[in-house]
């Protein structure tokens, strides 16, 4: 644990030191921040399940900016090398980087509770969907920045690595769209991977532990492959 924290300061450091943190940040509650405004003052109704889902888009749009520098960057410096010869598992490095990251998104998303506070402030909302939602867009980062260190780690570009993020959000999220295409055998597990249909149910407070394990489980995943790509190296 001590080798975890260590590299974990590391990753922060580094995150904090560059201006992609920021601008992420910057662009997620500017844009987060005018779409509650027109939401609140056409509805003018004490909910967040819209703005939920605004979340959800641009956590999808804007990951990607943060996790396609994870190991691309690495080996670009050439920085890389040095760290696998270090007497280091590979499991700490991803997990490093992982978490340094899902820090990120989760202190971007604690910035975004004032406006739970407005809502309580003018109204009198639901403050159970409001948790869910909010551990839901935790679960939702996860699964996402876990997917996209797997992708950094494949490649040395930064840009193909955000790329490859992206398109792979993409077809998690619209993947029960063509589920209706597929053989009837494949038709199940086309659905059971949306994104979408998984986020949708627990965003609105109906939380269920197979949609929960859906992000545990890929999330989970995605790491052990990323690690196992590095130990191939």
């Amino acid at each position: 644990m001590r080798t975890l924290g260590v590299l974990l300061r590391k990753e922060l450091l580094a995150t904090f030191g560059s201006p992609i943190g920021y601008t992420v940040a910057a662009v997620f509650l500017l844009v987060l921040g005018y779409t509650f405004s027109l939401t609140l003052f056409a509805t003018k109704v004490a909910n967040l399940v819209y703005i939920f889902h605004q979340m959800y888009v641009l956590t999808i749009l804007l990951v990607p900016a943060l996790t396609m520098r994870a190991f691309a960057e690495e080996r670009r410096n050439d920085t890389l090398e040095l760290l696998l010869t270090a007497p280091v598992a590979d499991v700490w490095i991803v997990l490093a980087k992982f978490i340094a990251t899902w820090l990120v998104m989760l202190g971007i998303y604690a910035l975004s509770l004032a406006y739970p506070l407005v809502l309580g402030w003018l109204g009198d909302p639901d403050w159970g969907p409001i948790v869910t939602g909010y551990a839901t867009l935790a679960l939702l980062a996860a699964l996402l920045v876990a997917l996209g260190v797997l992708a950094s780690s494949l490649t040395e570009n930064q840009v193909i690595a955000a790329a490859l993020s992206l398109g792979l959000f993409l077809m998690l999220w619209f993947v029960d769209s063509v589920a209706s295409l597929l053989p009837p055998l494949l038709q199940p597990l086309a659905t059971n991977l949306s994104l979408i249909g998984h986020f949708k149910p627990m965003v609105t407070g109906s939380v269920f532990l197979s949609d929960a394990m859906y992000f545990v489980s890929l999330a989970m995943v995605a790491l052990w492959f990323a690690s196992r790509r590095l130990a191939d190296r």
